[in-house]
């Protein structure tokens, strides 16, 4: 019987891998190796897709005539870097001792694709495939895939969607960029005062400076409307409470076409005819003419995917999206939680059977005993899978990120922010046994004369879970003044202390953060605030979880945006203007988040065995060759150099390095 071998993404991995099959193991040069068993690595991608001048050396050469470049069979290459791993791999999977392989790559999508290219490089034939798929690198996990590993055929159209990925990227990046950097590239470096400039376009990228510069360009064009609300101050015992006029059918003005919304006025006029009115009587006395007391609960968010941990760690640690997936990629790799790389916000029918190991692990981390005590005394684990946090059909290749309740020992060479990541995760996922908070809500309205004030009040009744999620309860009402509030009744009188207007004004967009932007592309360009509504959009977002972070890094690399690093405030720089308003004027459905959306569906369909690899290559190839041909006859340039201008008044130039670099002007 032949040698298996087990090959992970990372030497860090396969260590985890060789650890739990206790393999005694003899380290060699880019490989453990056992009497049984060889453990290897990759060390992320080995190989890639060759630039054109590997089919043709003239095509080195960026020129118009050339474009659109299609091959009909795609070349690949070792990366330099890494080509001794590369070489080493390659003998490992070809030895004759070997007759079974053990794809331990990361469990998705672009794991796959990182073995996929070592296999057809290496040229491997004849062995014994088997797919291996986990959750988290703990002992019992590794040993669970490796057990229910599939042959690596089961992953073949998953397979198919990596490479039409990579295609696609590779497509539309090589012919887009350099067809607009032929086109546009010296009419940018010329305006911009640089020697050179070179268009970067990408599918998922320049969709993402589009959602920016919009958002921008929104906020600019916003004219601020003002709006005038009354309100009343009315004696209560010893207190006061506010009332807010809004317009009902007895009111004087229903229907006015002089109101804003249906609690204020365009005109401060109206308002003060409003205080006129009411102040004709005297004493000002108002009656309660309805009180409305009501529960409401507020459930224990869904867990955590990657987009709402970027999100979350942007709001509260001000790190970009980018540390967030190296943090908890860390966490992942140290078995401290579950795969991170995942869309997923609930757990798995499975997962949920066996949670009280989770729980009973995180007896070792000191901050969840209390609640992991009060979880036991309610006994909510036992019915976790009749909850909305489990769910199947949510769930396409990983559920979501929860603590594993293992690998504390590490834990003490985390950063500080890394525990706090972790401990965020913890909280998340305890939060989910507890029972909801409740508040109780009190809604009065008074009447005087004809016109009617409302006034609400709040206060937290139960805790539930925002005991374990640090939240505080948002209360709006002292307790002591609300039991006060409960004593009024309707048909009471109240005197009116005063009325008074106060005055608003409409507020533009807000620009996007590093963690909104995230959200947004998760839900194909739409920032959903509200995580009940987001949970039921179904749907492909543009990008992946695993890819998003990155394509927000590119862009302020290359400097078509600009990321503040205290605020993780998101805005465009005027070169990033100027490549949107190219992109729009020759490859303006490259803008399009719902288009760019489809796309990532399209490989998921792919994945799903719905389409075949041929029908989405089709498409991508029109899409690419019909997009070239178009844009190599317009000739809009001195078009564009009038939306430069425009752009530009909103940017001031400062000398930098004997450079002259676009800053955003102080507002």
């Amino acid at each position: 019987m032949g040698k298996s071998v087990y090959i992970a993404e990372k030497p860090s991995v396969a260590q985890e891998f060789a650890k739990a099959l206790k393999l005694n193991t003899k380290r060699q040069d880019g490989f453990l190796e056992s009497k049984e068993a060889i453990v290897t690595w990759c060390v992320g991608h080995l190989i890639t897709m060759s630039y054109p001048e590997a089919y043709d050396p003239a095509l080195k050469r960026w020129n118009l005539q050339t474009l659109p470049f299609l091959p009909e069979k795609f070349k690949y290459e070792v990366i330099q870097d890494v080509s001794k791993q590369f070489e080493i791999v390659k003998k490992i999977l070809t030895r004759e001792d070997v007759d079974t392989i053990y794809v331990c790559t990361d469990s998705g999508r672009e794991g796959e694709y990182i073995y996929r290219l070592v296999e057809q490089e290496a040229h491997v034939e004849g062995k014994i495939r088997k797919r291996v798929w986990i959750d988290s690198q703990t002992e019992e996990e590794i040993l669970r895939g490796i057990q229910e590993a599939q042959d690596l055929s089961t992953y073949d159209a998953l397979s198919d969607s990596a490479y039409l990925r990579a295609k696609e990227d590779y497509l539309m990046g090589i012919n887009f960029s350099r067809l607009l950097t032929l086109k546009y590239g010296e009419s940018i470096s010329s305006y911009l005062h640089t020697k050179y400039a070179s268009i970067s376009v990408g599918r998922v990228m320049t969709c993402v400076l589009g959602m920016v510069v919009r958002r921008e360009r929104e906020i600019r064009d916003f004219v601020k409307t003002p709006f005038y609300r009354v309100l009343s101050t009315i004696e209560a015992g010893e207190n006061t409470f506010e009332g807010e006029w809004r317009v009902t059918q007895e009111s004087n003005y229903a229907q006015s076409l002089e109101l804003y919304k249906e609690n204020g006025f365009k005109k401060r006029e109206k308002a003060e005819e409003l205080i006129s009115y009411l102040e004709e009587e005297s004493p000002l006395i108002g009656q309660i003419t309805s009180i409305e007391k009501k529960k409401e609960k507020k459930n224990p968010p869904l867990l955590y995917n990657l987009a709402e941990l970027q999100n979350e760690c942007s709001k509260r640690f001000k790190i970009s999206p980018d540390e967030t997936l190296r943090i908890v990629q860390e966490l992942y790799e140290k078995k401290l939680v579950t795969y991170p790389r995942t869309d997923a916000r609930v757990l798995s029918t499975a997962v949920a059977k066996e949670i009280s190991k989770n729980l009973n692990g995180l007896m070792n981390y000191q901050p969840a005993i209390p609640y992991l005590q009060e979880i036991v005394s309610f006994g909510s684990h036992k019915g976790l899978a009749k909850t909305r946090y489990v769910n199947d059909k949510q769930i396409t290749d990983h559920y979501a990120i929860i603590p594993t309740g293992q690998g504390f020992g590490a834990l003490k060479s985390v950063s500080t922010l890394g525990r706090n990541v972790y401990d965020c995760i913890v909280r998340r996922f305890l939060g989910i046994f507890y029972p909801a908070a409740i508040y109780q809500k009190i809604s009065v309205v008074t009447k005087v004369r004809t016109e009617s004030f409302f006034s609400n009040f709040k206060i937290l009744a139960e805790e539930g879970f925002l005991k374990v999620s640090g939240e505080n309860g948002a209360q709006s009402t002292d307790k002591a003044f609300f039991e006060q509030i409960q004593k009024l009744r309707k048909g009471m009188q109240l005197s009116v202390q005063k009325l008074e207007i106060k005055e608003g004004e409409t507020s533009p967009p807000k620009r996007y953060n590093s963690g909104s932007i995230i959200l947004a592309m998760e839900n194909a360009g739409q920032l959903i605030e509200d995580e009940e509504l987001r949970a039921q959009i179904k749907g492909c977002g543009i990008g992946t979880s695993a890819t998003r972070a990155g394509i927000l890094k590119k862009l302020v690399q290359i400097r078509y945006l600009e990321l503040n690093k205290k605020t993780q405030v998101i805005t465009p720089s005027l070169l990033g203007e100027m490549i949107f308003d190219v992109v729009g004027h020759s490859i303006r459905s490259l803008l399009n988040p719902e288009l760019t959306a489809s796309w990532e569906k399209g490989l998921n369909y792919v994945a799903e065995g719905q389409i075949t690899a041929e029908e989405y290559m089709e498409k991508l190839t029109k899409f690419v060759e019909g997009h070239t041909n178009k844009v190599k006859v317009l000739n809009n340039q001195y078009q564009l150099r009038t939306l430069y201008d425009h752009a530009a008044q909103y940017y001031k130039k400062t000398q930098v390095t004997g450079k002259k670099k676009n800053s955003r002007k102080e507002k």
